[in-house]
């Protein structure tokens, strides 16, 4: 295809830009010879952090070589990333597409709140342009690279589905996509519509006694790896001092025909998302009259 033809794809994730997830899904996207991919990603591990932003210092961008690509390694956020990756300071023209992944865990549930991968995904809708945030499923012991790679093959048709709707401005303005691909990704279900739900897992809080304890964790916080690095030295916590780390206590778990429920069925799952975050009917009915008897109420009753 001609390179004027092609749509142009800026991908970014949460996991750093050379996390295999990310390498796999531009190596597949550049494969199809169809778009003109531009990498935006943080040069580190940005796992978890939201939808934070860089407000108070500049933020270095470094092009690296990325096959088929024009790539970027910049020292912020996801959502920083593709801020600066839509803005045209970094490229000359605005993406047609924003696509943030593949990240190492699930996003479902509750953790969509804690996801990078979805705020990077996030931050495009709110400029609005179209996105797609992915994920795959990873579990330690089970899972292996080329996984990604397979995860990103089986996203590459709604990928370009997607850029159908784009190019004949009827992709909805209203929301962005949330994509996770599941454990067993040679063997998915299919494509299934779901809708966010509370999955969540529980975490509690541990004290330590060393600086140096390396724990590495994916944004879904359910794989955790902790390890002492080989080229450092142990550090004892000084007096005045208290470490704590995170740990898992637990697993809040969907019952209902959801995006956890469905993926772990083997399904891909398609939840549409968007930035509003109201609460459910009845907690507005509820404050409808709490409200209303507060403001009747005189001060003194309240004592």
């Amino acid at each position: 295809m001609e390179e004027n033809n092609r749509a142009t794809i800026l991908v970014t994730n949460d996991d750093g830009i050379d996390a295999p997830g990310l390498r796999a899904l531009v190596h597949s996207l550049v494969a199809t010879n169809l778009f003109k991919i531009q990498v935006c990603a943080p040069d580190s591990e940005k796992s978890a952090v939201s939808h934070s932003i860089t407000w108070l210092h500049p933020i270095a961008a470094k092009q690296v070589h990325i096959d088929g690509t024009t790539a970027f390694a910049v020292s912020g956020t996801p959502a920083d990333c593709t801020s600066l990756g839509i803005s045209k300071a970094l490229f000359p023209t605005v993406p047609d597409l924003v696509v943030s992944g593949i990240n190492k865990g699930s996003n479902c549930g509750y953790h969509i709140v804690y996801s990078g991968t979805v705020a990077g995904a996030r931050e495009a809708f709110f400029n609005g342009i179209p996105a797609i945030s992915v994920s795959y499923d990873w579990v330690k012991g089970k899972s292996n690279v080329h996984d990604f790679t397979l995860a990103a093959q089986a996203c590459i048709p709604i990928i370009s589905a997607v850029l159908v709707e784009i190019k004949n401005q009827s992709f909805p303005q209203r929301c962005f996509l949330n994509i996770d691909v599941p454990n067993n990704a040679a063997n998915h279900k299919g494509y299934k519509l779901t809708k966010q739900g509370n999955s969540i897992v529980r975490m509690g809080w541990k004290q330590v006694t060393s600086e140096t304890e390396e724990r590495k964790m994916s944004s879904d916080m359910t794989n955790i790896d902790t390890e002492t690095p080989k080229d450092t030295c142990t550090s004892s916590v000084s007096s005045e001092q208290l470490l704590f780390a995170r740990e898992v206590r637990g697993y809040v778990l969907d019952h209902e025909d959801t995006d956890h429920k469905s993926l772990q069925e083997g399904y891909i799952t398609v939840t549409p998302l968007a930035a509003l975050s109201p609460a459910e009917v009845d907690c507005q009915a509820y404050f409808r009259e709490w409200l209303q008897s507060v403001t009747e109420l005189p001060s003194s009753s309240a004592l």
